[in-house]
């Protein structure tokens, strides 16, 4: 066989070994085929709750018309990223636990991580200015209106999406760049860019310092405000004079506190750190905090604990009971 003759097999064997991989299997929870109902329901749950408080927020601030303040718009908007977040995973999890055919195509693949990205990078600066909005309104109430203008907030909001849209934009381009002719097994619940690094052919270095300069770079960014705006809040609440007004500021400021700790701890130790391609056994246990656990906690740590969402509700339950008593005397009268 001349020379010509065996390039065209080598080609073939790599477009052969490339097609058969342009599809890539989940195996995230095949492991444990005794507790696939037991996950099943917890997760279907945890999905059903996520969707219902998450939603539920989003159209309660967008029908009451005194929740249209920074702080909520800005609340309304990690709500609506927590579900992008929650639908972009699960549906296709929960579809797997009880289907045979776990395959998921390359397209599929960027299309979830796409929206997943989306929704993380968003969350961040969401997150950043919640904190800056909190910051101006415990340390310069005075100045609130002025500092945090609606001008500034649509601008705040605004500039969440546009860097949320360009961080997986850049990313899923980079992806593009690889070939995958090994093993098309993903050891991951759901299709991560970190898993697709691993069965690369092509050396993915470049990836890697995109992914940790870029993602990095977020955070940091996003977390330095954030600090540095409840290092003031704190400093302001200890200098207040009023131990109740103390006491639930800092309840509050806590529970808040504690979900951007766990939700950036999750993200820094998955895709900021050197050596995170290497590490896949620690994707699962990681990935199943910011892309479960985080959008399920946020509307109750972010509402419930906040009196003025809690009254708009009770407000809305008052207003449709007394509705119904209406519905019920008038029945009678109209027969």
């Amino acid at each position: 066989m001349g020379l010509g003759g065996q390039l065209t097999n080598k080609v073939e064997m790599n477009e052969k070994n490339h097609s058969l991989t342009a599809e890539f299997i989940l195996t995230g929870f095949t492991h444990h085929p005794k507790l696939k109902t037991l996950l099943f329901v917890v997760f279907f749950a945890i999905y059903l709750i996520t969707m219902v408080g998450n939603i539920g927020l989003v159209a309660l601030i967008y029908i009451e018309h005194r929740l249209h303040t920074p702080m909520y718009i800005f609340l309304g908007n990690l709500a609506l990223m927590d579900s992008c977040c929650s639908s972009a995973i699960t549906p296709k999890m929960l579809e797997n636990f009880f289907s045979e055919d776990t395959r998921i195509t390359l397209y599929e693949c960027m299309a979830q991580f796409y929206f997943l990205c989306l929704a993380e990078t968003t969350d961040c600066f969401l997150l950043a200015a919640m904190a800056y909005d909190r910051y101006v309104a415990i340390c310069h109430p005075l100045q609130y209106h002025t500092m945090m203008s609606k001008p500034l907030c649509i601008q705040m909001t605004a500039g969440a999406y546009i860097a949320g849209n360009l961080h997986p934009m850049i990313e899923v381009g980079f992806l593009l760049r690889l070939t995958f002719c090994g093993s098309h097994q993903i050891n991951h619940f759901f299709c991560d860019i970190l898993p697709l690094y691993r069965l690369s052919c092509v050396d993915p270095y470049i990836n890697e310092l995109v992914l940790f300069i870029l993602a990095g770079s977020i955070q940091i960014f996003t977390i330095t405000i954030v600090l540095v705006s409840y290092f003031y809040i704190l400093f302001t609440i200890f200098t207040m004079k009023s131990k109740e007004g103390r006491g639930k500021a800092l309840s509050t400021c806590a529970s808040h506190f504690l979900s951007v700790s766990i939700f950036y701890g999750s993200l820094l130790f998955m895709y900021a750190r050197p050596g995170a391609v290497n590490e896949g056994d620690k994707d699962i246990p990681v990935a199943i905090f910011y892309t479960l656990v985080i959008p399920l906690l946020n509307p109750f740590i972010y509402s419930l604990r906040n009196k003025e969402v809690i009254n708009v509700m009770k407000k809305i339950v008052k207003k449709r009971k007394f509705c119904n008593i209406l519905k019920q005397v008038s029945s009678p009268l109209e027969n």
